[in-house]
């Protein structure tokens, strides 16, 4: 990702966040949700002709790998909406996803490992691992060479001329470009992944959810202003980020000396950090930490309406949905910076809205059409870290035409 949004330094951090939040305001994002159904019902139709040839065979229901079908679905998403592309890889597999896995587990192995051996010339073609990651790495810079040849060729004549008076060899637009196509499609995947896990081991949160996407929807596809009506789907997406949240440690450095505060139980003198240090914050401890969370490993999706004040917590005001009316998600300011599903403060994530309404939209969409079942036990979903929570072997599930559809 080079200087893009997420590792940029500084300087060029405000640079480029000036420059990229824009495109994340509110008509945009109006515009994004009819798109974002649009994508979905592709999906879904997808499954209905799938379930029509089953039941033609005399079967009523169908095994899927929902993992790969959301990260298709999300990656179609992030091409439309970011680059005015449309992949179309709901209908054909596309090798940018398992290069954008590729990359991740890289990611994640290179901040964890002790020695950068793989700096050391030749590495990159002499070590396998390495060798894979160049592969990976190429197949998405060629995607994204396209994907710049086609926004310029699509654009008004005018519109290239502002593109090109612009020094962007400067903006590092490149290394944004490549921070959505990576980090747009990949986590949406993976919060839509865990929240059907997580549904399907609950079957009366699926009725509650059905119920409001009935009541909400009926069979008409969701619009900005049903979104946020879909006030329970829209909880279940944040319960789900909640429990595997994407990514499970964000990654801090000091540009001074500093004194971290001691934290409940901590040190009450603190800790003190010198300038370059690299801080590993564990967001999934974070997230099922008893201190701020009633039975922290439960799925719950009601605990974000309740307030939680006056627990006792040195240091934390607790949980309260009044500091931030019509949030469309519970955020880092209600719950005192107990929730960081999309980081927080000035480093937090740029398309928050737009992955919340996405992930509803899409979960929104399959509940309305479809009952799920995970195939085996929940216990034989295993899960590995890349960057982001994912599954070992897919998520696979039955999926049956509703019964009883309002």
């Amino acid at each position: 990702m080079g200087k893009g949004l997420i590792p940029a330094d500084l300087d060029t951090w405000k640079q480029r966040r000036r420059v990229i939040a824009p495109g994340f305001h509110a008509l945009y994002l109006e515009a994004m949700v009819n798109m974002f159904a649009d994508c979905s019902e592709r999906t879904i139709m997808k499954f209905e002709k799938l379930l029509e040839g089953e039941d033609s065979r005399g079967g009523n229901s169908i095994e899927l790998d929902l993992e790969a079908e959301f990260s298709s679905l999300a990656l179609d998403i992030i091409g439309l909406g970011v680059f005015n592309y449309d992949f179309g890889s709901v209908t054909k597999e596309s090798p940018v996803i398992k290069a954008v896995y590729g990359t991740l587990f890289e990611a994640e192995h290179r901040s964890t490992f002790y020695i950068p051996y793989w700096k050391i010339p030749l590495a990159r073609w002499i070590v396998p691992r390495q060798r894979k990651f160049q592969n990976d790495l190429k197949i998405i810079n060629d995607c994204l060479d396209g994907l710049i040849r086609n926004a310029k060729e699509t654009r008004q004549e005018t519109d290239v001329e502002k593109l090109q008076s612009r020094d962007y060899s400067n903006l590092k637009l490149r290394d944004d470009l490549m921070t959505m196509l990576i980090a747009g499609h990949e986590t949406t995947a993976a919060v839509l992944t865990w929240a059907v896990f997580l549904l399907a081991q609950n079957p009366s949160k699926v009725k509650k959810a059905q119920a409001e996407v009935d009541s909400v929807l009926g069979q008409k596809k969701p619009t900005f202003e049903s979104l946020k009506k879909l006030e329970y789907i829209r909880l279940i997406v944040a319960e789900s980020l909640r429990l595997y949240p994407q990514p499970p440690l964000l990654i801090r450095r000091t540009i001074k000396p500093d004194v971290l505060p001691g934290g409940y139980r901590g040190d009450k003198d603190g800790y003190p950090v010198p300038a370059g240090t690299d801080i590993f914050l564990s967001i999934y401890n974070l997230h099922r930490s008893p201190y701020f969370w009633d039975r922290p490993h439960e799925f719950e999706p009601e605990r974000f309406l309740k307030p939680r004040k006056d627990v006792g917590i040195e240091g934390w005001s607790g949980f309260d949905p009044s500091r931030s009316p019509g949030a469309l998600y519970p955020n880092e300011i209600v719950s005192d910076y107990a929730f960081l599903g999309f980081g927080g403060g000035p480093r937090k994530c740029v398309g928050d809205q737009f992955a919340v309404m996405e992930s509803t939209v899409g979960l929104a969409m399959l509940l309305q059409k479809f009952d799920i079942e995970l195939k085996g036990s929940p216990e034989s979903v295993e899960l590995v870290t890349g960057a982001t929570i994912h599954t070992k072997n897919g998520l696979w599930c039955k999926l049956r035409e509703r019964s009883a559809v309002h």
